[in-house]
């Protein structure tokens, strides 16, 4: 039996080839949540007038890794002090975001950002809003595991 988690980190291309590098993770697609605009597209999006993210969903194999182990990867793909923004991408739309499907994901996450928080790690606040997953749109089908159809390097993630 699988499950579902839901980062947004920046640009989705390098996250999502983030996600598809780590074991346990079985499948991904990239798409836009958290904001107001129903069926937005990526034009839309970028143009910052729907409040959605580009957000990664997750699925998982719980008995190969746990949702405390991806938000381990979530938190080191990104620098989640950056409000807005991540690498040279700048807008709502690339903010840093976990977006929870139930209490046990919310409390997680909190305490994840705590923990992070209390390590000393960053010398600025962590800007990562923790949210329920509202209503998910899928990207159009050119974004879905973009670096592996394009050879990547075009986010801030390494490819």
């Amino acid at each position: 039996m699988t499950e579902i988690a839901v980062f947004a980190a920046g640009c989705f291309w390098g996250v999502e080839q983030t996600f598809r590098d780590t074991k346990g993770v079985t499948e991904t697609e990239v798409g836009y949540t958290g904001g107001h605009k129903e069926s937005p597209t990526y034009e839309q999006v970028c143009r910052k007038s729907t409040g959605h993210a580009e957000a990664v969903r997750v699925t998982y194999d719980p008995g190969t890794i746990s949702y405390d182990e991806l938000l381990d990867v979530f938190w080191n793909c990104h620098n989640p002090t950056q409000v807005n923004r991540q690498g040279p991408d700048i807008g709502d739309q690339y903010r840093t975001a976990v977006f929870t499907l139930n209490d046990q994901q919310q409390k997680a996450a909190v305490a994840s950002r705590e923990n992070l928080s209390a390590s000393g790690q960053f010398d600025k606040p962590i800007a990562t809003v923790i949210e329920p997953l509202g209503t998910w749109w899928k990207a159009e089908e050119y974004h879905q595991q973009y670096f592996e159809k394009n050879g990547g390097g075009a986010c801030h993630i390494p490819s």
